[in-house]
């Protein structure tokens, strides 16, 4: 049995490919779309939640990418290490709580009625907790921001919450509508209308 199989890993691809393409750049500029990573670990939890061992398989390997990118941006490319700190250790569990929420929410809910609903709710919900677990291990770790209070840090961090958590909302949100166009297509092939005539 091959560990992925199906559409498993066109779903894989996809991620991959999403985090090779927008990794550069936090908040994307005119030639780069922003970072597209809590949504990837989120949407991987979700669509790979019924294959297990592609599940695991495929959180570690965008660990690895992730690592090995930003790795390459710092030390080749010149870009600000600014965050590569004991903190950034802390970004796997940040990631494995996007992916961990995606995936709960796949075994419990359909996606589709109120279900799309719980959807928006639990990808607001994770969003918003890896944006405060990832900041607070940054103030707590990091050795950066020391000599800034907490409310300080609080205040600064605070103003970059709706950018993170909208897009990666607005990911979510094109993945979740491309497989909805998927699913009612391929529904209304399986069941075409019937002409009589």
């Amino acid at each position: 049995m091959k560990l992925i199989q199906g559409r498993t890993w066109l779903v894989a691809a996809g991620l991959m490919l999403a985090m090779a393409a927008t990794r550069f750049n936090h908040f994307g500029s005119a030639f780069s779309l922003p970072d597209a990573s809590w949504a990837v670990f989120f949407l991987g939890g979700l669509y790979l939640a019924r294959n297990a061992r592609a599940s695991k398989v495929m959180f570690i390997a965008l660990l690895l990418q992730a690592g090995i990118m930003d790795s390459y941006v710092t030390t080749v490319q010149g870009v600000s290490d600014w965050c590569m700190t004991p903190a950034y250790w802390f970004l796997i569990p940040t990631y494995g709580s996007l992916w961990f929420v995606g995936h709960r929410f796949a075994l419990r809910h359909p996606m589709e009625g109120k279900g799309l609903v719980w959807l928006a709710i639990s990808a607001w919900a994770a969003n918003s907790f890896a944006f405060l677990f990832s900041n607070a291990a940054f103030y707590l770790a990091s050795g950066r921001v020391s000599e800034m209070t907490l409310t300080e840090y609080a205040s600064r961090v605070s103003e970059y919450y709706v950018s993170y958590v909208s897009m990666s909302m607005l990911y979510i949100a094109c993945a979740v509508g491309i497989h909805m166009l998927i699913t009612v297509q391929s529904k209304s092939k399986a069941h075409p209308e019937s002409c009589s005539g």
